[in-house]
């Protein structure tokens, strides 16, 4: 198995990265996390992102990156990414009609291949992290979160697989992993709970994920990077779940 690190979605604990972005670095680093994934800048500029993230020893592993962004300035967008260093840039989502089917689709892939392209000349690699609504069927009896990726090379967009969102989705994490093996360096590991209809999150361990047979098959698929995601806290504090989950992983891969 491949050697995994593991890093903390910043809007995990986003509250308090809007308060003290420095002290949020540094009460993951002692969490036990080697890097983080960003999801904005929190009023700083790239420049002291990419200091603050070397003082505390964290490695800047991607950013979450919405598509207006880009489409207003994708050149000075994905430099300032390049600048603090990330190695990858995931699209967090897209709206129903940029997906298949959509009025937008044709457009947003060819977009997308730019804006891979524009990413490359960086050294950075363009993904797309899904949510279950992805998982809808399309008239071929696809899913929409498919059909994305077969419209372009993995050259062009790799996968960031949401753990959490694929299996409320209604298929298996660990295969679908390796559906897409060597299309997955970086996985969102995030456990859940259903409450009637409702999906809560739960630090690592304490929902319905088989968080072993994710870590493993993500290993076994050429997986660099784990990256932590809770996105609501509705049991405990942000930081305690977040260092609860890092434990679990830390168990996992011994």
């Amino acid at each position: 198995m491949a050697r995994l690190g593991i890093a903390a979605q910043v809007y995990s604990v986003r509250d308090a990265a809007a308060k003290d972005f420095a002290g949020t670095a540094k009460a993951l680093k002692e969490c036990g996390y080697e890097g983080v994934e960003l999801a904005g800048l929190y009023g700083h500029s790239p420049e002291e992102i990419r200091d603050c993230l070397k003082e505390q020893g964290l490695v800047a592993v991607s950013a979450h990156v919405g598509l207006e962004p880009f489409l207003e300035d994708m050149e000075g967008t994905v430099e300032a990414y390049r600048i603090i260093g990330c190695s990858y840039i995931g699209i967090p989502g897209l709206s129903v009609d940029r997906l298949y089917g959509g009025e937008k689709y044709e457009e947003t892939c060819q977009f997308l291949k730019k804006l891979a392209a524009c990413c490359r000349e960086r050294g950075i690699v363009l993904m797309y992290h899904n949510h279950d609504f992805e998982f809808r069927k399309t008239d071929k009896g696809t899913y929409l979160l498919d059909e994305l990726f077969s419209s372009l090379e993995a050259e062009d967009l790799q996968t960031e697989q949401d753990t959490c969102w694929v299996k409320v989705g209604g298929e298996d994490p660990a295969a679908y992993l390796e559906k897409y093996r060597n299309r997955c360096p970086v996985v969102h590991m995030k456990d859940f709970r259903r409450n009637g209809g409702k999906v809560e999150q739960v630090a690592l361990g304490e929902g319905e994920q088989d968080v072993e047979a994710i870590v493993r098959m993500a290993g076994e698929c050429g997986s660099t990077w784990l990256v932590v995601e809770q996105d609501d806290h509705p049991f405990g504090e942000p930081m305690e779940n977040m260092r609860k989950s890092v434990q679990c992983l830390k168990r996992i891969l011994g």
